[in-house]
């Protein structure tokens, strides 16, 4: 696949309030500083359909793309953030959690994890949800440029060691960086795929 347009189309904090579940659906999110903002605009090769910022936390809003009017990316506001309040926190994860919970058109969540440091709670607390709800994720490790391979292959053969204490199977897993584009092709090859599934009512 290749992304010929991308287009925003809406930011709020009300699910109900979303475009029209008349196409497939994919959102990205992980904790705050993690990349996102840059593996978006680099997944459309767009540099400024994300806003990007020095200041984690600056997602915090639920906003909708459309993809060559085939299918939404929706970019998540992400957890994590310490500077922000317990309750600020505690509302962003409830709007999403409702979110991913009650989108009928979301055909998989990124979960996007920086590769350069160990398993965190709050990212292997929120995979954990998302399993025992039986929502389909993939995990995508970011920042790949930052280390060599050596080092990401013992992090990542980390991760597994820590999931396996309780999944029987792993969610798929994509190694990317924004500066690269390493990764880009993967995700895009991934939503592909799947957007063949997606039946219209």
């Amino acid at each position: 696949m290749k992304i010929k347009e991308a287009v925003f189309v809406t930011s709020n904090t009300d699910v109900e309030k979303c475009p029209a579940p008349d196409r497939p659906e994919y959102a990205f999110i992980g904790r705050s500083n993690v990349g996102k903002s840059s593996l978006i605009n680099a997944l459309t090769k767009q540099n400024k359909l994300a806003k990007t910022s020095s200041t984690p936390g600056k997602t915090q809003l639920i906003n909708h793309f459309l993809i060559n009017e085939e299918w939404y990316l929706c970019d998540l506001p992400g957890y994590g953030y310490a500077q922000v309040s317990k309750t600020e926190r505690e509302k962003f994860m409830r709007m999403v959690k409702k979110y991913i919970a009650t989108r009928e058109n979301l055909m998989n969540t990124f979960v996007l994890v920086d590769i350069r440091h160990e398993p965190l709670k709050n990212d292997l607390d929120f995979m954990q949800w998302m399993g025992e709800k039986g929502l389909p994720f993939c995990i995508v490790f970011t920042k790949a440029d930052k280390l060599g391979q050596g080092k990401a292959s013992k992090l990542i053969a980390l991760y597994k060691r820590k999931l396996k204490e309780t999944w029987e199977e792993f969610p798929p897993m994509i190694i990317t960086s924004s500066e690269t584009r390493e990764g880009c092709k993967e995700i895009l090859q991934y939503i592909d795929e799947i957007n063949d599934y997606f039946v219209k009512e």
